[in-house]
């Protein structure tokens, strides 16, 4: 497959690096391994849109399917400037040992359109999500692959995707995406899942590590919707959370900050970066500030070489994808640093889309103290399995969590067969 870009480029060959360094520790079969260092399916489109002004636009878009063994496919759509091939097939591969790891019937999948949607209007968004759809409206459906949302995308985005799914299909099928708005097959509980689970991973890692939770440092890099979640969460749980950001920058308090007030100035105005209730900080400083845990949960590659060996904490729980880069996964296993990887401790968000999903094919919904309560109790389960083979194995975690995703997946392709 022919790829270019720099930083996705380089995301893609440490997604590869994993997968490798894992085949070699498990002795996975060498076909196997070949089959799984490519992606299944991948689909670029362009998606002509008509904007306000009269123009028409052509977006281009991708849809990657990494494998289809375990099930229909499970991945987000973002929208980003940055959006490409390289990236859409790593997080594609990272979402098929996610799934795997949490048990759950899914291959891994990934897709978005390189555009800016912070500069388009409503309904130049609906136009181009329409479109988008229709392009990749072969390869979708509630038994094939299933989008959710992502960077820049939201419930009604799947909205307009499960509406023009459903009026080219015929039939109103809700199952065809997960994230959507409660009314229309929406679960409880599943705008804030991934950030929930990260709070779950982090109350079992302390405890793991025999830390205090209660009054906690805390640090969360993104006040997105996992790590507001993840803030609002921990600091109702006593928790000291000491510094939050934004993509305009992020705040510093030592004596904690107020979460609730951020919260409400953010809905307002649209970043946490003005807010009075402490210092300006970079978003680079944050990552370096002195802390019990850190949150990264913005984007990938924000811990790397640079800068690892100046990270303080003692718990980084990864709430985006692919924020720690493989040489700076080195840096932070030598300082002893725990490092609870992306396909564990944000794995809430499809476990909870995974609920969605059955809701809508049994057309049952449940209570939502009945999904919190399974995703914290398959969070905890998956945060054991990962420990017991890591001390065993004598591994840090994202060797263990990808030794286990991998080996699962591979073992299904053992037991399907090559066809034809």
């Amino acid at each position: 497959m022919e790829m270019t870009g720099g930083a996705h480029h380089d995301m893609l060959e440490g997604a590869l690096m994993q997968l490798d360094a894992v085949a070699e520790r498990i002795k996975l079969d060498p076909g196997i391994h070949k089959r799984l260092r490519q992606p299944q399916r991948a689909l670029i489109v362009s998606v002509p849109t008509l904007m306000d002004d009269g123009r028409l636009d052509v977006f281009t878009g991708y849809r990657v399917q990494h494998d289809l063994t375990m099930g229909p496919t499970k991945g987000g759509i973002r929208y980003h400037p940055n959006v490409s091939l390289e990236e859409v097939t790593a997080l594609a591969m990272l979402m098929t040992w996610k799934c795997a790891l949490m048990g759950l019937p899914y291959g891994g999948a990934k897709g978005g359109v390189c555009c800016d949607s912070t500069q388009m209007s409503r309904a130049e968004l609906e136009r181009m999500t329409r479109r988008y759809t229709s392009e990749i409206i072969g390869v979708i459906g509630p038994d094939r692959d299933i989008p959710a949302p992502d960077l820049y995308t939201n419930e009604q985005v799947m909205a307009w995707m499960m509406d023009t799914y459903s009026m080219q299909t015929g039939v109103t099928s809700p199952g065809v995406v997960t994230g959507k708005p409660l009314l229309l097959g929406g679960s409880l509980g599943r705008r804030e899942a991934t950030g929930r689970g990260v709070y779950y991973i982090v109350k079992a890692a302390t405890k793991e590590r025999g830390m205090p939770f209660n009054g906690a440092k805390v640090a969360v890099q993104g006040f997105g919707n996992v790590g507001s979640v993840a803030a609002r969460l921990l600091h109702e749980e006593d928790c000291c959370v000491i510094a939050v950001s934004d993509h305009r920058g992020g705040i510093y308090n030592p004596r904690g900050l107020d979460i609730a007030r951020l919260l409400t100035e953010c809905a307002k105005d649209g970043s946490i970066s003005q807010s009075q209730d402490g210092d300006r900080i970079s978003n680079r400083e944050l990552l370096e500030l002195e802390c019990d845990i850190l949150i990264p949960a913005a984007t990938e590659g924000q811990i790397a070489e640079e800068n690892a060996d100046r990270i303080r904490a003692k718990i980084i729980a990864e709430g985006a994808n692919g924020p720690t880069t493989p040489e700076a996964d080195q840096i932070l296993a030598q300082k002893g640093t725990l490092v609870i990887p992306d396909i564990l401790a944000n794995a809430g968000g499809v476990a909870v889309s995974y609920f969605e999903w059955v809701q809508d094919l049994q057309q049952y919904f449940w209570h939502e103290h009945e999904i919190n309560a399974r995703l914290s109790e398959i969070m905890t389960a998956a945060f054991q399995r990962v420990l017991s083979l890591a001390r065993v194995e004598r591994v840090d975690l994202r060797t263990a969590a990808l030794m286990l995703g991998v080996s699962r997946v591979a073992e299904a392709k053992k037991l399907r067969g090559l066809y034809p």
